[in-house]
């Protein structure tokens, strides 16, 4: 989890400037994890969306299959691990924080109207950001490995 300084997010130019791990980690999630679930289709996976309870920010959206093990801007990992690990870094920023787990059909990553659906949920799609984010999360994604069990080429 990253959080980032004020104006960031708001600022396209620095928004699209920020290393690819931040990028994918604070704002793109959700394209990474399509670019995922696009590349590995028949792998078994499907879209997480970390939901912050009421009043709480610090949403995130990972792949997870049902064995437990997910994808993000990490890598590969346990899913509980990384559930662990980002519920202890926004339990730091913000006191209290919780939250519940949501899956997501895979057109919702890409689509503002569809993730408006979700009550909380508002998703850019990739060209909302100053170029098409998509190329960008496949670049990322080449640099790990396929699941181990993908039937994806």
């Amino acid at each position: 989890m990253y959080k980032l300084a004020p104006g960031i997010k708001s600022d396209p130019v620095r928004r699209w400037a920020l290393p690819d791990r931040v990028f994918f980690a604070a704002g793109a999630c959700h394209i990474l994890a399509y670019a995922f679930l696009t590349r590995y289709s028949s792998a078994g996976f499907g879209a997480v969306w970390v939901r912050p309870s009421e009043g709480h920010t610090g949403n995130h959206i990972f792949v997870r299959d049902q064995a437990g093990q997910a994808f993000d801007y990490h890598g590969y990992v346990d899913a509980d691990r990384l559930l662990n690990h980002f519920t202890a870094k926004a339990q730091r920023y913000w006191p209290g924080w919780s939250c519940r787990l949501v899956p997501l059909p895979t057109d919702v990553l890409v689509s503002e109207a569809k993730s408006k659906t979700y009550d909380g949920l508002w998703l850019r799609e990739p060209g909302q950001f100053l170029h098409d984010a998509m190329p960008r999360a496949e670049r990322f994604l080449d640099r790990f490995p396929a699941p181990a069990y993908s039937a994806a080429s």
